[in-house]
């Protein structure tokens, strides 16, 4: 079963299911939200739980709170994998929007594993970067140009001193959409959030208290409204050091990093991997200077870590 696509809901609790969405989730325990804007407590019936911020759910009342017994399937859903385990960030996402910041300076090699993933799952994505009124701005937005090249949407913001500059910037980026809101701490995300969803800080502690994550809620995927007809839609995910991509196989990768794509076709043998093989399109490309050096080398990285992950 792909990881997009679960079981879909069961009928046994015939009309006494109800349909809702996961607002927030802390291992069995969740906030589902109804379609009326009611907010409940549910866990997950079993062991385990899928269930990820962004599912549409079926689910029955129980007590105070209810049990989520099926999971409608996705459209997507983003996740990371190592050679440990799976981490799943959201589902039924419309776009991903990446945050860096000039200070403290980004990892290209966590941003680009974030938008490999987001290709892989199908998911248009935005690069924000966050203090542009810094010093170092120009060695960042030189550091961005390959992905400017690509086509990828990049927003520059000033969270701190220009606050309704960036909410102008983004908001019409937000608007009428469900996005993720990715990044490794300290890229100025909370500030991010407080600067869209003023009552963010309350929504945290309610939700905190009704799944009694007390101070793990840092580690709680939250999804906030950005207007009152609960239109657009933006989720909050924890920073993370490491993104694994062992989801992805490494003939598939090229494929996934726009500016490699854009030279395929053009190799002697079909099954190229653009590393050693005579008469490759793509390598010839990166020699020209068509592929960026940096996003060249990340690719070979990337290739020979992806192929030498263990097989089960």
């Amino acid at each position: 079963m792909g990881a997009a696509g679960r079981r879909p809901a069961q009928p046994g609790g015939g009309d006494a299911l109800e349909q809702g969405r996961v607002v927030a989730a802390h291992g069995r325990h969740v906030v589902v939200e109804t379609d009326s804007g009611r907010r409940v407590h549910c866990h997950a019936r079993g062991k385990r739980s899928e269930l990820v911020v962004g599912d549409r759910v079926r689910w029955a009342a129980s007590g105070d709170g209810g049990v989520v017994e099926g999971i409608e399937p996705r459209r997507n859903l983003l996740h990371r994998q190592d050679a440990w385990r799976t981490k799943s960030f959201a589902a039924n996402l419309d776009q991903l929007l990446v945050l860096v910041a000039v200070e403290p300076p980004f990892s290209e090699s966590q941003l680009a594993r974030a938008l490999i993933a987001a290709q892989a799952a199908g998911i248009p994505a935005l690069i924000g970067i966050n203090k542009i009124d810094l010093p170092g701005r120009d060695a960042a937005r030189s550091r961005l140009a390959p992905y400017r090249a690509m086509g990828i949407p990049v927003l520059e913001l000033a969270l701190g001193p220009e606050p309704e500059a960036a909410r102008a910037l983004l908001l019409p980026r937000l608007a009428g959409r469900t996005t993720l809101l990715l990044g490794p701490s300290g890229m100025g995300k909370s500030t991010l959030i407080n600067r869209l969803v003023p009552e963010a800080t309350a929504q945290v502690g309610e939700i905190s208290a009704a799944l009694n994550a007390g101070r793990h809620t840092t580690t709680t995927t939250t999804w906030y409204w950005l207007d009152g007809e609960r239109s657009g839609a933006l989720i909050d995910s924890p920073g993370f050091q490491e993104f694994g991509l062992h989801q992805v196989q490494p003939a598939q990768l090229a494929a996934l990093m726009p500016d490699l794509a854009a030279e395929l076709g053009h190799c002697r043998f079909l099954d190229c991997t653009h590393r050693t093989e005579p008469g490759c399109g793509v390598r010839a490309a990166a020699e020209a200077g068509r592929i960026d050096p940096q996003r060249w080398r990340l690719y070979g990285a990337l290739h020979e870590e992806l192929s030498a992950r263990p097989r089960w």
